[in-house]
């Protein structure tokens, strides 16, 4: 069985199946694509679930039990923008739920016990790619907590299955500002808060798993002014506050179970990276601030015998990655920043005889900064921080699966 789909908003869009084997996608976006959204609940005596996604270019395929050649190009070439602003008055009874994503461009393939050949190319040649997330104010009361994740990415392509032979290559390039955002502004969270931002210009996964190969190439360019992930968090009282924030902008992961791993990484990152992840609260249970940041980062894993990663990275641009938080009384803060110019990890599985090969070239020519800054200024138990700054970063290693 085959299957494959493509959308695009107000995009030109072909796509072809012949011979149950092939199919042609072509998706051209040249306009701005905009969604929003503005909720105004006063005293909700259940949850508060809101959902906007806001995307160029879109192609999903799949193979079952057969093989597919799935070749496609991406040109995403407006803006791409999504925001939610929450205006919660009362007690919110329920947990809130906020998801608000931007993407250029995005690819989806998947095969099942299947053969499935790639060929991609990705592209976002200007404007931006920003996606926010407000609750303002400083009066909201989330009696159950909640959890609110933006997103926004350049280029996006997602790769899987089970039994899965997958092959080819997905080449990416960004010269967008990719910004995402989240502002919250609360009175009361009696429970559990979690704040996210994530910004990435360009993003690679694959996970196949039972009996499944990979040999592909990956290609990712970014090029625009900045990829940006701010995150603040605040609350005047808080029993479990986190804020996290997210950015890189070159970013492939890949893992398997049961069969051979070869990928060639080829990344050039020249944006500006910058992670700002801020959590205030006057009184706090546990306060978590985290901020993550990479110009270029692969990771790769095989959890069977063999992997084979070729690496290349370059970086020109800076990384700039600030942790902050402050309170007055409470009992347990932790604040950590972790900024990296390039970053591999190439693993394989010790007890199937795992073999790895890497050949590893990286070079970093922009600054790399780390900063956390903690400030209780009444009385507290416990206060945890670190920061991590490294230029290139290589880890190879062979361990038992789940180690």
């Amino acid at each position: 069985m085959i299957a494959a789909t493509a959308m695009c908003a107000a995009a030109a869009t072909e796509a072809v199946a012949q011979d149950g084997s092939l199919v042609l996608n072509n998706q051209l976006q040249l306009g701005d694509v905009i969604s929003g959204q503005t909720l105004n609940v006063v005293g909700a005596t259940d949850q508060v679930t809101a959902a906007n996604a806001t995307t160029g270019n879109s192609v999903s395929g799949s193979v079952e039990n057969d093989s597919i050649d799935f070749q496609s190009t991406q040109t995403m070439s407006g803006d791409a923008r999504a925001t939610t602003t929450l205006n919660l008055g009362g007690d919110t009874q329920g947990p809130v739920n906020v998801a608000v994503q931007s993407t250029g461009n995005y690819l989806a393939a998947g095969a099942y016990d299947a053969d499935l050949a790639v060929d991609a190319t990705q592209t976002v040649t200007g404007g931006e790619i920003t996606a926010n997330a407000v609750i303002p104010g400083g009066t909201a009361r989330l009696i159950e907590g909640g959890a609110v994740t933006v997103s926004a990415a350049g280029n996006n392509a997602a790769l899987g299955g089970t039994g899965a032979n997958l092959t080819g290559s997905v080449t990416q390039a960004s010269d967008a500002s990719i910004r995402a955002g989240n502002l919250a502004e609360t009175q009361y969270i009696p429970a559990t808060g979690v704040f996210t931002s994530q910004a990435l210009g360009n993003a690679v996964a694959v996970s196949t798993s039972e009996a499944s190969s990979q040999n592909l190439a990956i290609v990712q360019r970014s090029t625009g002014d900045v990829v940006e992930a701010s995150t603040s968090a605040n609350a005047g009282n808080a029993w479990d506050l986190a804020g996290r924030a997210n950015a890189s902008a070159n970013q492939a992961v890949l893992s398997n179970q049961g069969g051979s791993v070869v990928v060639r990484s080829d990344q050039n990152n020249a944006s500006l990276v910058r992670a700002d992840a801020i959590g205030t609260a006057y009184d706090f249970g546990a306060a978590t601030v985290y901020a993550q940041g990479a110009a270029n980062a692969v990771s790769a894993g095989n959890n069977d015998r063999y992997l084979e990663i070729d690496n290349s990275q370059i970086n020109s641009g800076g990384v700039e990655v600030q942790a902050t938080f402050s309170g007055t009384n409470g009992y347990d803060a932790y604040v950590s920043a972790d900024a990296v110019g390039n970053s591999v990890t190439g693993y394989a599985c010790s007890t199937c005889e795992g073999v790895l090969s890497a050949t590893n070239v990286q070079s970093n020519a922009g600054n790399v900064t780390a900063t956390a800054n903690t400030a209780v200024y009444g009385s507290g138990r416990a206060v945890i921080t670190g920061t991590n700054a490294v230029g290139n970063a290589a880890t190879f290693y062979v361990s038992r699966p789940g180690q």
